[in-house]
């Protein structure tokens, strides 16, 4: 067990957000959905990146269950790998360019909590002065000027595990235990967020599976998700049409809603606290009937 570690079997948060508003996680994931208002992410790039069209995507996964909303303006796919030299690094002004029209109309249309996947300290400002209420950041505070935007606001940050530089980071990957270095690059991650001041109180972590991981390593790290509920924080899944389940079924990426339901099933039996998905309806459905099944069971002991 790592150093600060705790088993935490209350699995309950509280997260606190701008305006006197609350996030509570529990042992019951909560569905975020994923905005891409990009042109080139890998799943939907460019379905969503006019204003029009991803406003209107977000309040149709609202309706659709959604309990929080994952904004992005970059594409993150990692290169080295199936996607080749990856996603392009985009310009702080054109992120923003994308990103804050979307944002700003979302705001004043619904109070549902609003994350923004971004790596830029610069970003994460502005959107959190436009409404934003958490930060999704895969670069673990690559860039100092994030961190200290999140402690400024005093917002919930999301720390993701990855890697290398993102045009790369599939090319050279290797662990002796994925599960271990993980969770201790985890913990170091939390460490050097509570030094920049951020509560530790306010932090979710994501294994970032995909990034700079191999199958072997995404299907470990999803199935034994309990090892990171070890540092004593909320998880967060973003297995969602992962390329990881066409290794493993061939599948396209139009046709991995089963693999990515597969994925969603155990985190929810590993009692994650968030599952970032991009089919919200169908996720919300089959997490109703597995969480059915999983009370009756629960009752039944």
């Amino acid at each position: 067990m790592l150093p600060g570690s705790t088993v935490a079997d209350t699995r309950r948060w509280i997260l606190r957000l701008a305006r006197d508003r609350e996030l509570v996680l529990t042992g019951r994931p909560l569905v975020m959905g994923v905005l891409n208002i990009t042109p080139d992410s890998f799943s939907d790039g460019g379905r969503w990146l006019e204003r029009d069209q991803a406003v209107a995507r977000a309040l149709e996964m609202v309706e659709q269950g959604a309990e929080i909303l994952d904004l992005g303006a970059e594409s993150t796919r990692p290169g080295g790998g199936v996607y080749g030299d990856g996603a392009e690094n985009v310009a702080v002004d054109r992120e923003l360019e994308r990103l804050l029209p979307v944002l700003t109309e979302l705001r004043s249309l619904t109070e549902l909590p609003i994350s923004v996947d971004t790596r830029k300290g610069r970003v994460a400002a502005e959107a959190l002065a436009a409404g934003a209420d958490l930060i999704n950041d895969i670069s673990c505070l690559a860039d100092p000027a994030l961190g200290e935007a999140v402690a400024a606001a005093g917002c919930p940050l999301i720390l993701m595990h990855s890697r290398g530089e993102l045009g790369d980071m599939q090319r050279t990957i290797v662990y002796g235990d994925v599960l271990e270095e993980v969770a201790s690059e985890l913990y170091e991650a939390m460490q050097q967020a509570e030094a920049a001041g951020i509560d530790r109180e306010q932090i979710v972590l994501d294994p970032g599976i995909g990034f700079g991981k191999k199958v072997a390593h995404n299907v470990e790290l999803v199935g034994r998700l309990d090892r990171l509920s070890q540092l004593g924080r909320p998880v967060l899944v973003g297995a969602s049409r992962k390329s990881f389940i066409a290794d493993l079924t061939g599948a396209s990426v139009d046709d991995r809603l089963p693999g990515s339901l597969a994925a969603v099933g155990w985190a929810m039996a590993a009692r994650a606290a968030i599952v970032r998905v991009h089919d919200v309806a169908e996720t919300v459905q089959f997490m109703k009937v597995f969480g059915a099944f999983d009370q009756s069971r629960r009752g039944g002991e």
